[in-house]
């Protein structure tokens, strides 16, 4: 059974930092690539950044210079660093990971909360 738990959100002031965790089980990690993205209230779901098996990133516009994304194939585990957060970064988090001919996964994501 595939799981993808997202962990590491809560409630920040503006100009603050968070780093999200996405645990995966039931899948080959390394096999699979990974990424992050999110949902504000009363809009759609958007992308924000990925990782190959390759270790190749990528971030959205919206986040470039701020957020960051990584992986440990160790640990099974996708992080996204959050800095210099913005209110309008408040969103659902959630955990992507997709492999060629295996299928996709979502996790259920984490609230992230940017406020004074």
């Amino acid at each position: 059974q595939v799981q993808l738990v997202e962990s590491g959100g809560g409630l920040v002031q503006p100009g603050g930092s968070l780093r999200l965790s996405c645990a995966a089980s039931g899948i080959v990690f390394s096999s699979t690539n990974m990424a992050w993205y999110r949902q504000a209230p009363g809009k759609q779901r958007e992308w924000v950044a990925t990782i190959t098996t390759t270790d190749s990133t990528n971030v959205a516009d919206s986040v470039k210079g701020r957020f960051t994304i990584s992986r440990d194939n160790a640990k099974n585990t996708v992080y996204l660093q959050m800095n210099s957060l913005k209110p309008e970064d408040t969103a659902v988090y959630y955990c992507y990971g997709h492999r060629l001919l295996y299928g996709a996964y979502w996790g259920k994501g984490t609230l992230v909360t940017v406020s004074s």
